[in-house]
């Protein structure tokens, strides 16, 4: 018999909590941009799918972590990131 395994960023929390960890880690361009396709990628490649990565945005938004562009094509870390460690 199998079992699935473990999806630890089916959790909004923990998703939103290692988006906002992956986009710190990632050197802003002009204004401080980050592009979103450089969070994008790590994000899926520690196991999350599509839907998680765009609850992620929505919560870490919702809570001031950081602020998506209308274009959807970068995002802003906030000052508001230390509250998320």
């Amino acid at each position: 018999m199998k079992y699935a395994s473990a999806r630890p960023l089916a959790d909004p929390e923990n998703a939103a909590r290692k988006l906002v960890e992956i986009a710190s880690g990632i050197q802003p361009v002009q204004d401080g941009r980050i592009f979103i396709e450089l969070i994008n990628v790590p994000f899926l490649k520690q196991g999350g799918i599509g839907e998680q990565f765009r609850a992620a945005v929505a919560l870490a938004q919702e809570r001031g972590w950081l602020e998506l562009h209308e274009s959807g094509t970068y995002v802003r870390l906030t000052g508001q990131t230390t509250e998320v460690r």
